[in-house]
């Protein structure tokens, strides 16, 4: 640290201003942030428009999103560098900084070695350090020291950085690797919809009655009579998120029960398709980060005390949610069977279950997705926090703990990303439409070009309409009209077919 005893050339280097600085070394600075910072910019604008390209404006609206992050860092970045020299200032009694440390008063001296080990320390923060150990004393008066120094600002200001960079890296890992899992499904639909197509080629085909025992989506989920198999019920969900969380007659089954509830005419209904983009408009609201997270992210700040390993005991929160999450996830399909078990002998035909919001916590299926939020934020919290004292200060620094704790803490990161990916976020992706309505933004965006030139077409043909109206009955010989004017207008647009394909009931 400068400022103690001699170096006086040290300290008045490291004071040298920006009008004492050679113009080649500034502009040469300068022209590599700003090549760096245009590259990043000319990376995001093309992500955008092959997103837009390939029909995917969920993910477009993700990547607008992670913009609107970068946004608020940079804001954030802009107020920490106005107000540094205000909070270098402003001097408080020394007595004050004395409790609440994330180390221990006298390893303070002995853990700043590790400082010029730190990555960002050493790149970015020797000339702040220098600045804060040089001119630091200098404000205040005897017994008093700065409420926050330049260089504890700088390193705030790269965790900060740091923590929404690994949130949005993360995030995307899980929804690549979730939507990979999910991609697994994608036969499954095709073959459903063949053979529905095989069965309305023999439409006298007779429905046959079965007992709902005998069907292997209630030999595996009904578990003893009671809500949900009571206790047992739980257990078994509990324990079916780590292994064939979902199987082919568990997809079949929901699928069928929300085609009946939301669009019983059209049993083709391409079920996959509208789920998995539900999931790209869901990855959305993931990628955020909203404000009772950053005040999650302060509440760890403030209780980040020595000897409490906050950090160690805050990692299980992210696991035991996911594990809650999951379970209830499970829970939800094992009570459908439970339904239908519990209410029929036999039925005819294929198996039905009731989508119902009562399936979940509060009767409301968005919570699953604040949860999952809430978890894969405070995941990306752990890892970057990590990270970030590794560069910073150094894999033996104080503040990153002792080694017991360490490891299961990154064991427990590495287990919830794993889980939530190939687990947890595909069942959400099926059972979050087990409520009582649908995503209607889904289908705007695939319907709404159809119907908007299928109603222009309409208005243009009414003239035509009303006239030939006149040689008809005022009544219903008018209305037949129209209907062939609409008719010939959806036949012209090719809408009808898109209307028939995405026909679901209005959202409730």
């Amino acid at each position: 640290m400068a400022g103690g005893g001699g170096g006086g050339g040290e300290t008045a280097s490291a004071d040298i201003t920006l009008e004492y600085t050679p113009t080649w070394i500034v502009a040469a600075v300068c022209s590599v942030i700003v090549i760096i910072s245009l590259i990043f910019e000319r990376l995001l604008h093309r992500a955008g428009k092959v997103l837009k390209k390939k029909d995917q404006k969920p993910l477009f609206d993700a990547l607008q999103k992670i913009k609107e992050e970068l946004m608020l860092l940079g804001f954030i970045s802009l107020l920490l560098t106005v107000f540094q020299s205000t909070l270098t200032k402003h001097c408080v009694k020394e007595s004050i900084m004395n409790h609440w440390l994330p180390c221990k008063k006298e390893t303070l001296a002995s853990s700043t070695k590790h400082l010029a080990a730190g990555f960002f320390t050493g790149v970015l923060g020797g000339g702040r350090r220098l600045l804060a150990g040089g001119g630091g004393g200098n404000n205040c008066t005897e017994g008093k020291v700065p409420l926050l120094s330049a260089e504890a600002v700088h390193q705030l200001h790269i965790f900060i950085f740091a923590l929404a960079v690994t949130h949005v890296l993360l995030s995307a890992l899980t929804a690549v690797l979730g939507l990979t899992q999910i991609n697994n499904w994608k036969p499954w639909e095709n073959n459903i919809r063949q053979e529905i197509e095989t069965a309305n080629g023999d439409p006298d085909a007779p429905q046959t009655f079965k007992q709902v025992d005998q069907f292997r989506f209630i030999q595996e989920r009904f578990k003893g009579f009671g809500r949900g198999g009571g206790l047992y019920g739980w257990v078994h969900s509990f324990f079916k998120q780590f292994y064939a969380s979902l199987t082919l007659e568990d997809y079949s089954t929901m699928r069928l029960g929300f085609i009946n509830k939301h669009c019983p005419t059209n049993p083709k209904f391409n079920f996959y398709k509208y789920m998995k983009r539900a999931l790209e408009a869901d990855f959305k609201k993931v990628v955020g980060i909203s404000w009772y997270l950053w005040a999650f992210v302060m509440l760890f700040l403030l209780l980040n005390v020595n000897g409490w390993h906050v950090y160690f005991w805050i990692s299980w929160v992210p696991l035991v949610v996911l594990l809650l999450v999951g379970a209830k996830l499970e829970h939800i399909i094992v009570e459908l069977a439970h339904e239908v078990a519990e209410k029929h002998n036999a039925v005819e035909g294929d198996l039905l279950v009731t989508p119902s919001d009562d399936l979940f916590w509060f009767h409301r299926p968005k919570i699953v997705l604040v949860l999952i939020h809430f978890i894969l934020f405070q995941n990306a919290f752990e890892i970057a926090y990590f990270f970030w004292i590794l560069s910073t200060y150094g894999f033996n620094s104080c503040i990153m703990g002792q080694k017991q704790f360490l490891i299961p803490r990154l064991v427990i990161s590495v287990m919830t990303q794993l889980l939530c990916s190939y687990s947890t976020l595909p069942l959400y992706a099926i059972v979050s439409h087990m409520g009582n309505s649908f995503k209607r933004a889904i289908f705007d965006e695939h319907v709404q070009a159809g119907l908007v030139g299928w109603a222009q077409n309409a208005k243009r043909n009414k003239g035509k309409g009303a006239k030939a109206g006149e040689t008809t009955s005022a009544g219903n010989g008018g209305g037949i009209q129209m209907r062939s004017v609409h008719r010939e207008a959806a036949a012209e647009r090719g809408t009808a077919s898109l209307i028939s394909q995405a026909s679901p009931s209005p959202p409730q």
